[in-house]
């Protein structure tokens, strides 16, 4: 996977997102890596590297389950944010739903190479993903479960087919459910 993150913005909201888990006073050193950037604006545009690194410093600091609970978190949202702007139907399926993100982060995100999210195969229970953009891998997990969850659809569980930190050219997550 191309780990690039030169010239590689995304939307301020996704930062702002992470920051609004932890408060300010406990968790000074976190907050202090995002002094100087402007996240008064959702839309506005911060480096992947900064996200990176937030996300870095939680895994290290904090632990990657910490991470994860973020992720789902930020799947909740992220899901609430596709309904309230119609991308998704009160009766969504999964795939509904991994369509909406692959959308919304081609979007959101502004990579010359276009790196994102691809949808390698799915059926009535099962999805596997790809990530092919540098959004840290053990979010990952927790917002495609956050997401997925909201589908009103039970038993959700999410893990690696393949993954980069065992070699894997790519992430690529199995979703499934009952």
């Amino acid at each position: 996977m191309n780990t690039s993150v030169k010239d590689v913005t995304l939307n301020a909201v996704f930062v702002s997102d992470i920051l609004s888990y932890y408060d300010k006073e406990s968790y000074q050193d976190l907050h202090a890596m995002a002094e100087g950037t402007d996240l008064s604006d959702p839309n506005g545009k911060v480096s992947m590297e900064l996200y990176n690194n937030l996300c870095a410093w939680i895994e290290e600091n904090l632990g990657k389950f910490n991470l994860i609970i973020v992720g789902r978190k930020i799947g909740e949202t992220v899901y609430e944010t596709f309904r309230k702007f119609n991308m998704l139907q009160e009766n969504a399926t999964p795939i509904d739903a991994m369509n909406a993100l692959k959308m919304v982060a081609s979007s959101m995100i502004q990579d010359p190479e276009g790196r994102g999210w691809e949808i390698i195969s799915f059926d009535k229970k099962e999805i596997v993903m790809r990530r092919t953009q540098t959004f840290n891998s053990k979010l990952q997990l927790g917002l495609l479960d956050g997401l997925v969850r909201k589908t009103n659809v039970s038993g959700v569980k999410v893990d690696y087919l393949h993954e980069t930190a065992l070699g894997a050219e790519y992430d690529d997550y199995i979703i499934s459910w009952l």
